[in-house]
C-alpha cells in the first residue's frame, strides 16, 4: 500500500498488491517478458534513486524522478563512450570504480568553463569524447553555451 496526502482528512491509499481470484503463477509467467527491461533497469539504476522515496509530497517525487532519470540518461550515453567493461557496470559501481576519488580543479577561461580531472580511469577514451566539447558540439550544428550556466560554455581536460 501506498498512501497519498499529507493530512488525514486527505489520505487516500494505492494498493500494489491485491486478492483478485486468479493464478498468481500464470500471471507472473505471462507478464514476465513485459516485465523484465524493468527489471534490468531497476538493478542497474538503482543507487541513482529510485531505490527509496524520501517523501510522499508528489511534486518532490515527481523532481526526483526527472533528476534521477537525467542521471541514468548521461551515465548511459558515458557508458557508451568509455566503452567495454564500464559500459556494463551497475550505477553503485560505476560511482566507486570511475567517478569515486577523481580529483581536479575549474577554472573559467574567456567565456569557457573548464574543468581539469587528474588520475581519471580511462583517460584515453574521455579525451577524445569531452576535450574540446565547444568545437565538437559546433560541428554537430549546437549551440555549446548552456543558459543554466550562465551561457558559459563547458570544456573537460584530462592530466
Amino acid at each position: 500500500m501506498q498512501r497519498f496526502g499529507e493530512r488525514p482528512t486527505t489520505w487516500h491509499w494505492t494498493a500494489f498488491l491485491c486478492t483478485a481470484p486468479r493464478n498468481e503463477l500464470e500471471a507472473l509467467t505471462r507478464d514476465y517478458p513485459q516485465r523484465w527491461h524493468i527489471e534490468e533497469f531497476c538493478n542497474d539504476h538503482q543507487a541513482l534513486g529510485w531505490d527509496r522515496a524520501g517523501t510522499q509530497n508528489l511534486n518532490i517525487r515527481y523532481g526526483h524522478m526527472t533528476m534521477a532519470l537525467l542521471a541514468q540518461a548521461v551515465l548511459r550515453r558515458l557508458r557508451q563512450r568509455v566503452g567495454e567493461p564500464v559500459a556494463t557496470w551497475e550505477a553503485s559501481h560505476l560511482a566507486r570504480a570511475l567517478l569515486q576519488g577523481l580529483e581536479g580543479e575549474v577554472r573559467v577561461s574567456d567565456e569557457t568553463i573548464v574543468v581539469t580531472y587528474y588520475n581519471a580511469p580511462q583517460t584515453e577514451q574521455l579525451r577524445q569524447h569531452y576535450e574540446g566539447l565547444p568545437q565538437k558540439l559546433r560541428a554537430e550544428n549546437v549551440n555549446p553555451a548552456l543558459p543554466w550556466l550562465y551561457n558559459y560554455k563547458l570544456d573537460f581536460r584530462f592530466r
